[in-house]
């Protein structure tokens, strides 16, 4: 994450030393995220067949690589390219670990939020680092963070994790691409009904992710340097709050949990929306634990996925949610032009209770069979 996140810090000093637009350095930062979404999938099969361990470092490996690559990038299709190829290494990442992860803990949940809650720690880190290191240095420099992460990482992994057996050694690849199977898992009623959530909490992180410190700004009326400082601590309260669901869900339920993280959600934003003042303040921290729902749901589709299938039918459904969830930043940023902030982030609030009935229905019906 860190090595995605550097680069957003220093965009006008890579439009500037390539000279190309902003919108030519937006295409290939889009073509990262897709990257990373699409890598999903095929990174869980890939663990299938030769054990999480090596795609692990893979991942981390080829991270390192793209990021050193950048720094020397001699134009910008070059660049372009190695930031596409940053996004593919750093997506096989994801899903397999997440396989790995429910492999040794029984507390899944706890587990996955301490693992979802890097993403957050480096949201908060690495562009600050990125702007102070491009700032004194230049933009190739601030490329550098990636791997000074990276390679660490990947010596660290290697030293003290044993290799991993595969689940499915001898089942060819391309068998795991035949459509039928990969429809058969994504129409089961709850694997289908907990994507539906991940896409909805997906659509608002991604908007949130782009546009909060804009909406504060042009909505609020807040300087940049505070509204920088309001989306840190949103960062932080995500962060911090990500092991504490996933950890809840575990004891009272992925349901209620992720009901809860929903109806934070809407509390926040609607204060975002049509509060003021200490209202805005207060309602940051809500904000920040609706963006944690990731904890919960991505525990229920452990829950409800064989072992045998959890490292490749995550990945599926990580690269379903990822993609739909990304357009949560055209919509908003559309509605925003056209209708103004209020209209813009209102759908996010009607989003999110959407959401929350969906995550409080199966929790009130499974406390009305107990009862």
């Amino acid at each position: 994450m860190v090595a995605r996140l550097a680069i957003s810090p220093v965009v006008p000093a890579i439009t500037a030393d390539f000279g190309v637009s902003k919108g030519a350095v937006g295409l290939a930062l889009s073509g990262m995220w897709a990257a990373y979404a699409l890598s999903q999938f095929p990174s869980g099969v890939l663990a299938d067949r030769v054990g999480e361990r090596r795609v692990v470092l893979a991942a981390v490996g080829v991270t390192a690589v793209a990021s050193l690559l950048l720094t020397v990038s001699p134009n910008f299709p070059v660049f372009a390219l190695t930031v596409v190829l940053l996004g593919s290494g750093a997506g096989l990442h994801y899903s397999v670990a997440t396989s790995f992860i429910a492999k040794h803990f029984e507390q899944v949940g706890r587990a996955i939020g301490v693992h979802v809650a890097g993403g957050p720690v480096a949201g908060l880190l690495a562009p600050v680092a990125a702007a102070a290191v491009g700032a004194r240095y230049g933009w190739r420099a601030a490329m550098l963070l990636g791997a000074a992460v990276a390679v660490p990482t990947f010596l660290l992994f290697r030293w003290q994790i044993g290799a991993t057996r595969p689940s499915r050694p001898d089942v060819s690849m391309r068998s795991r691409f035949e459509l039928e199977p990969l429809r058969e898992l994504l129409s089961r009623p709850q694997i289908r009904y907990t994507t539906l959530m991940a896409v909805g909490g997906a659509f608002c992180w991604q908007a949130t992710a782009s546009f909060l410190p804009a909406f504060l700004i042009e909505h609020h009326g807040h300087s940049a340097a505070r509204a920088s400082a309001l989306f840190s601590a949103y960062f932080v309260v995500h962060g911090a709050t990500q092991p504490v669901l996933g950890g809840i869900s575990d004891r009272l339920g992925r349901d209620a949990t992720a009901a809860t993280a929903f109806g934070a959600g809407v509390v926040g934003f609607g204060a975002l929306v049509v509060g003021s003042g200490l209202v805005v303040l207060a309602a940051i921290p809500l904000v920040g634990v609706a963006m944690s729902w990731g904890a919960p749901v991505q525990s229920r589709f452990i829950d409800h996925l064989g072992e045998g299938e959890r490292a490749a039918g995550f990945g599926l459904v990580r690269t379903v949610y990822m993609l739909l969830g990304a357009t949560g930043s055209v919509v908003v940023g559309a509605l925003a032009d056209v209708s103004g902030w209020t209209a813009a982030f209102g759908l996010l609030v009607a989003l999110l209770a959407a959401e929350f009935l969906l995550a409080v229905g199966p929790a009130v019906r499974s406390r009305y069979r107990r009862a």
